[in-house]
Order: structure tokens, then C-alpha cells, then sequence
């Protein structure tokens, strides 16, 4: 693989990260007008939010059984494309089954994209040989800034949801086909795949992976589950119960809560921004080590706020604290099995919804039955117990492309 070539993929693939932040932002941003659109009860509505993750684990689940036979480039150039279509559908139907399906379509369009993604940003890294994995993720976080940003204008100016997801379809659909001619993946994975045998993500045969030698091991695997759950876990109690935690708790206006979100997506992309070069810099386990610490402090923060100021300062420290966290889980999978990271990257990848379905009920039911301030201490426990499990995030130079040297690109731009 040429330095052109692997520019080229890097690019593509930072262009897949962002349609696919503008595409999940523009649907979770827009549920209330989904729910009036379709009548949807309130009592129903959990069941539709809840279909969506439950078959994205599906897609992944399936996307790893996929790529045993066909590249994770293939399954991403159908999967965006039909996750923007399904997006559009739920624009444009009427009755309550035009909704199920569109949504169900997502679901399992979602599972299959992320999880593909995320195969070709661990294969890419490792053809580089320095970590540009979260960069990606920063460009999915700019892309969910673009989104909420659109739908919060399609709001503004009362349009229906076909009238604000038309354009944005009409713009992404045929630039993610054109981006999709240069995806690549790490060298020698084409045709190592060719031939038959287990390659991961990024070069290097079936071999070298520590106990594991080369096979996927979920006990291994297990405590970046774990810490992917966490991480969600913390996202989810963000997204899902700052606003209310704002005015309810914290006692702030309505239009002042809905600020903490907002800062907590632009601190987001600032870190990942940077993420990189700090992890080539201290190395992925003090980053994440520093990430979860900050984390945790965000949550205590937010827990004793006097006030409304102080809780915002809490949220700001969460966005950077978690957003090193799950770009670096993907590489570090990815590093610990290099001779089948494709299907511990799936896997890994699951627990991403696992998350995000435990986090926000966990929290509602914990400050309705206790306090939300004490609900905020749980998620801040969960990310510290990311610190046990730090030292899976350490180099591994032995087992590096199947115990292989590294290839020689890491001054690729």
C-alpha cells in the first residue's frame, strides 16, 4: 500500500466517521417531532428507542460473521448508504409500521457501519504505526455538531422531517459513494483474506497474540467490554439527563440546560482533536488513565454543583475525560488480537449499545428511587473502574502486525 493510498483511506474513512455523526445526530435530535409525526405514545415511545440499539448489536454481531468472507470496505459502502435511506424513511412515512421499519433498517445498518468503521480505522492505524484512531472519532463528534446544528434550524423553522432530511440525504448519500472508491485497509490484509487465512484489521497473519495465540478470546477481550460499557454508560447519563439535571436539579432556566450537551459535543471533538497526539506522545494508558480520572471528576463535580455554573463546569470535564476513552478501546482490541481483530472489533463494538441501553434507565431509576445527585456518583464509579483494567490499553511491540515489524509509514501524513 502506497503513503498516497493510505492518505487516501484515512480521508475516506474520516468522511464515513462524519456522515455518520450528521446521520445519528439528525435522528436522535429529532424524536420528539418523530413521535408527533407517527402519534406515538409515551408509553411506546421507550420500546421504539430501545429496537434501535438492540438490533445495532444484531448488524455487528452479523457484520463479524460477514467479514470472514468479505472485506469490512464492502460491508461499510452498503451499510452508510442504507442507513442515510432508512434515515430518509423515517422522514417520509406516515403510519406507525413505516416508522418500525425505517427504524429497524437503521438499527441494523448502524451495527454493520459502526462496526466496519471501526474495523478499517484499526486496520489503518496499524498501517501507520501511530495512533490516528481517535481522529476518526473526531470526526464523527464534528458530524454530530453539523447534525444537531441542522436539526435544531429544521426545528427553528418548523419543518417537517422529510423537508429536513431530504437535503441533507440529497448532499451525504452520493458524497459517501464517491469517498467509499478509497477505502483500504492495512497491508497484506487483502490478500492474506484472499487466501484463506485469519487476518485481522491491519496486516499480519493469524499469530502473535499472547495467550490467545492469534484466536479471539472473550476472557480476553472482557475487560475492554466492560470499559466500553462504562464509557456509554457515562455518554448516555450526558445526553439523556443533563438538560433535566440542569433545571431540575440545579435549578436553571430551560433555555440555560439545554447548554450542557452542546458543550459537552464541542469538548468532545476538542479532545479527540488533540487525542492523538497525546497518546503518541504519554501512550494510550496514561491517556486513558487521565481521561477516566477526568471523567470522575466531571460526575463528582456535577453531583455537589451549588449550582447551575459549577454543573456546567462538571459536564465541560466530562467531554474531555470520555472522549479518549472509546477510539482508544478499539485500538487496543485491536492490538490484542492482531490476527483476528475483525471479530474482536464486532464484539467490542456490541457493548458500545449495551451502554447505552443500561446508562439512562440505570440513572432515571436510581434518582427517582434515591437522588439524581447520588444517581450521578454510579457512572462516576464505573469510569474509575476503568483505571483497574488500564494496562490493557499498553503497547504490545512483540505482537505488533503478527509479530511482525511494523511497516515502515509512520511519517504518512
Amino acid at each position: 500500500m502506497t503513503d498516497a493510498g493510505l492518505r487516501h483511506g484515512r480521508a475516506s474513512l474520516g468522511l464515513s466517521f462524519g456522515v455518520q455523526g450528521v446521520a445519528f445526530a439528525l435522528l436522535v435530535t429529532r424524536i420528539p417531532a418523530i413521535q408527533d409525526q407517527y402519534g406515538i405514545s409515551d408509553g411506546l415511545l421507550p420500546v421504539f428507542l430501545a429496537a434501535v440499539p438492540i438490533l445495532a448489536g444484531a448488524g455487528s454481531v452479523a457484520t463479524e460473521k460477514v467479514v470472514a468472507r468479505v472485506r469490512p470496505s464492502v460491508v461499510l459502502r452498503w451499510a452508510q448508504p442504507l442507513v442515510l435511506l432508512a434515515l430518509l424513511g423515517v422522514g417520509a412515512g406516515r403510519e406507525l409500521w413505516h416508522v418500525a421499519v425505517a427504524l429497524g433498517v437503521f438499527g441494523l445498518a448502524v451495527g454493520a457501519l459502526d462496526a466496519s468503521m471501526n474495523m478499517l480505522g484499526v486496520s489503518l492505524q496499524r498501517a501507520y504505526g501511530r495512533s490516528i484512531m481517535t481522529g476518526f472519532h473526531a470526526a464523527f463528534s464534528l458530524g454530530g455538531i453539523a447534525g444537531a446544528s441542522l436539526a435544531w434550524a429544521g426545528a427553528r423553522w418548523e419543518l417537517s422531517l422529510l423537508a429536513s432530511y431530504l437535503p441533507v440525504v440529497a448532499v451525504l448519500l452520493p458524497a459517501a459513494l464517491v469517498g467509499s472508491r478509497w477505502y483500504t485497509e492495512g497491508k497484506g490484509v487483502a490478500g492474506k483474506r484472499a487466501e484463506g487465512t485469519q487476518v485481522g484489521a491491519g496486516g499480519g497473519a493469524g499469530g502473535g497474540s499472547g495467550s490467545a495465540g492469534g484466536t479471539l478470546s472473550f476472557k480476553l477481550l472482557l475487560p475492554l467490554c466492560l470499559i466500553m460499557t462504562f464509557a456509554y454508560i457515562g455518554d448516555s447519563t450526558v445526553s439523556n439527563w443533563s438538560a433535566k439535571y440542569l433545571q431540575d436539579v440545579l435549578g436553571s432556566s430551560e433555555q440555560l440546560a439545554t447548554v450542557p450537551y452542546n458543550v459537552y459535543m464541542v469538548t468532545t471533538l476538542l479532545g479527540r482533536a488533540v487525542g492523538d497526539l497525546g497518546v503518541r506522545r504519554f501512550g494510550a494508558v496514561a491517556v486513558v488513565r487521565g481521561g477516566s480520572l477526568l471523567a470522575a471528576g466531571g460526575f463528582a463535580v456535577v453531583a455537589v454543583a451549588p449550582g447551575a455554573w459549577v454543573g456546567m463546569l462538571g459536564f465541560t470535564m466530562l467531554g474531555f475525560g470520555l472522549c479518549v476513552i472509546v477510539p482508544q478501546t478499539f485500538a487496543a482490541a485491536g492490538r490484542m488480537f492482531p490476527g483476528d481483530s475483525d471479530a474482536a472489533v464486532a464484539r467490542l463494538n456490541i457493548f458500545n449499545y449495551v451502554g447505552f441501553l443500561v446508562g439512562s434507565p440505570l440513572v432515571g431509576a436510581l434518582g427517582d428511587a434515591w437522588s439524581y445527585r447520588g444517581a450521578m456518583l454510579v457512572p462516576m464509579v464505573l469510569v474509575l473502574a476503568t483505571l483497574v483494567y488500564a494496562r490493557a490499553f499498553g503497547p504490545e511491540p512483540a505482537r505488533y502486525g503478527g509479530g511482525h515489524e511494523r511497516p515502515r509509514t509512520a511519517d504518512v501524513g
